[in-house]
């Protein structure tokens, strides 16, 4: 089992910038890998970042290329998602996932956290 706390979710104005944080806890060994999704009113949830738990290798969505970063502290077994140059679109719920790596690309999200909401205004 794993468990994961996020914080850091707000209101800014476009180009402005928010840490998100997702602090885990419980079997974060292995070949575990935690990614940040979100979610639009009306929307698909939509990836947006990952990080592997071992060698901290990531990947990002091609909308947040470029824009946010996924980094982590290992002392404090968190996740950070530092989400620069916002946008308006960028509006959701973020959720922190955690799971296996089951594929070469492929994750299965096992566990997730509460969401956090994210709001940016023109």
């Amino acid at each position: 089992q794993v468990q994961l706390v996020e914080s850091g979710g707000g209101a800014v104005q476009a180009g402005g910038s928010l840490r998100l944080s997702c602090t885990a806890s419980g079997r974060t060994s292995g070949n575990l890998v935690i990614g940040w999704i979100r979610q639009a009113p009306g929307k698909e949830r939509e990836f947006v970042a990952r990080i592997r738990w071992t060698d901290h290798s990531t990947y990002y969505g091609d909308s947040v290329k470029g824009r946010f970063i996924i980094s982590r502290d290992n002392a404090k077994n968190t996740v950070y998602l530092l989400m620069n140059s916002l946008r308006p679109e960028d509006t959701a719920v973020y959720y922190c996932a955690a799971g296996p790596t089951i594929g070469p690309t492929l994750i299965r999200y096992d566990y997730w956290g509460q969401g956090t909401q994210v709001t940016v205004s023109s």
